[in-house]
C-alpha cells in the first residue's frame, strides 16, 4: 500500500448550487450490521475444495422484486468504482455532452492504454482544460500489459494514466459548463458532489449510510447490494434519449473504453447483447440487463478472481444463453503445468433452481 500522505485542511465549500435531481421515491437507509456472507466461489484441486470465497449477491427484477439472493444483500458496503456509471448520470444531468467513446470513458476504470489516456486529455481539451485541472491520485496504468509497456518506455505514475482519469476529466469539465470552481471539485460540499450524492440516492432508492473517500479521491457513498442492483437495472433498461440511457448505451457501444482489452468487464458486454457491466475494487461486480434486471455481487475478501464465476452462474440462472457465456470461463487450476482443478461457483442457489428456471 502507498504510505498515507499528510493532508491539507479541507477547503471551504465552493459557492454555487447544484441543479436539482429529479424527485425520488422515499429512500430507505440500509442497515449497518456486519455482513452475513455465504460461500459463493470455490477452488478445487483433484476433487477437493482447496479454498472458498465468501460473499453476498442479489438479482432484482424490472420492478425491483428480488429474483435471486445469497448472503446478506442488504448489508452496507462501499460500491467503489461500480458507482462510476451513476456518477456519470449525475454529470449528464449537469449538462455534460460527449461523444459516446468519451462518455463510456467517464464511467470507466480503464486499463491505461493510449486510447484511454488520450481520451481523458480530449475531454479536458474540449472544455479548455489540461491535466493540471485533475485532482485524482497518480498511478501507473491498471492493465498488466499496459503497465509493462508504460514502464518499458520510462513511464512514471501520472494522473492521466490512473484508471479514474476519464471520470475526473469529466468532473472538471462539468464545473466549466456550470461556472462552478474547478479547483476543489472533490470537496464533499462542492455543487457537483452534492448532485452526485443526490443522484445516487435517487437511483438506488437509499440514502447513503456512510461517506468515505475512494482511492482516486472522490467522495464515496455506502449503499447496499440491493440498492445498487436496482440502480443498474434502471440504467440498463432506460430509454436511449434519457440521462441514464445515454450513459448505458455509450458503455455498451464502447466496452473497451469502460475497461480494456483482456478485461472481463469488456468481455461480458461484448458477449451478451444489451448487458451493462462494471466492476469495482474489493470484489465488486454490477450487471444490468435490458429488461431491467439488476445483479450485484460482493466478494467478502475482495478477491477479484471470484467475481466472474459467480456472475456467470447467476446470469445462467436468469436464463442468459450459456453459449454466449462460454467464452468467459476462468483459467483452470494447474498442477505441474496441467489442469488439476477449477474455480467455480458454489451451490448457493436453491436446489432445483436452474432446472426449474
Amino acid at each position: 500500500m502507498t504510505p498515507a500522505k499528510d493532508t491539507m485542511p479541507a477547503p471551504e465549500a465552493p459557492a454555487g448550487a447544484a441543479p436539482a435531481a429529479p424527485k425520488a421515491a422515499p429512500s430507505i437507509a440500509p442497515d449497518t450490521h456486519t455482513p452475513r456472507h455465504v460461500p459463493l466461489v470455490e477452488q478445487t484441486r483433484d476433487g477437493l475444495v482447496e479454498s472458498v470465497h465468501y460473499g453476498s449477491l442479489i438479482a432484482t427484477g424490472p420492478g425491483g422484486e428480488t429474483l435471486i439472493t445469497g448472503g446478506d444483500p442488504d448489508a452496507v458496503f462501499y460500491p467503489r468504482s461500480s458507482l462510476k456509471p451513476l456518477q456519470a448520470v449525475a454529470m449528464v444531468r449537469a449538462g455534460l455532452e460527449l461523444p459516446d467513446d468519451l462518455m463510456a470513458l467517464t464511467a470507466a476504470s480503464h486499463s491505461g492504454a493510449a486510447m484511454h489516456r488520450e481520451g481523458a486529455a480530449r475531454i479536458l481539451a474540449l472544455h479548455g482544460l489540461d491535466e493540471t485541472a485533475l485532482e485524482n491520485s497518480t498511478d501507473l496504468p491498471y492493465g498488466t500489459s499496459e503497465r509493462e509497456d508504460w514502464l518499458r518506455h520510462g513511464g512514471i505514475p501520472t494522473q492521466l494514466a490512473q484508471n479514474c482519469s476519464g471520470k475526473h476529466a469529466s468532473m472538471a469539465a462539468v464545473c466549466v459548463i456550470n461556472g462552478w470552481p474547478v479547483r476543489g471539485y472533490l470537496h464533499p460540499e462542492h455543487p457537483l458532489q452534492l448532485l452526485v450524492r443526490d443522484t445516487i440516492t435517487e437511483l438506488t432508492g437509499e440514502d447513503a449510510a456512510a461517506v468515505s473517500t475512494d482511492g482516486c479521491g472522490t467522495p464515496l457513498f455506502a449503499h447496499s447490494l440491493h440498492g445498487m442492483a436496482r440502480a443498474y437495472g434502471r440504467l440498463a433498461s432506460a430509454a436511449a434519449a434519457g440521462e441514464e440511457g445515454q450513459v448505458a448505451n455509450a458503455m455498451r457501444r464502447y466496452p473497451e473504453m469502460v475497461a480494456g482489452e483482456g478485461r472481463d468487464v469488456t468481455a461480458l458486454m461484448r458477449a451478451v447483447p444489451g448487458l451493462l457491466a462494471k466492476d469495482g475494487f474489493e470484489g465488486l461486480q454490477l450487471i444490468g440487463l435490458q429488461d431491467g434486471t439488476g445483479i450485484a455481487v460482493k466478494i467478502s475478501d475482495g478477491g477479484d478472481r471470484a467475481r466472474l464465476p459467480v456472475t456467470v452462474h447467476v446470469l445462467e440462472a436468469l436464463g442468459v444463453d450459456p453459449g454466449t457465456l462460454a467464452t468467459l470461463e476462468t483459467s483452470p487450476v494447474l498442477g505441474g503445468g496441467h489442469p488439476v482443478g477449477v474455480l467455480r461457483a458454489a451451490d448457493f442457489l436453491p436446489i432445483g433452481y436452474l432446472s426449474a428456471n
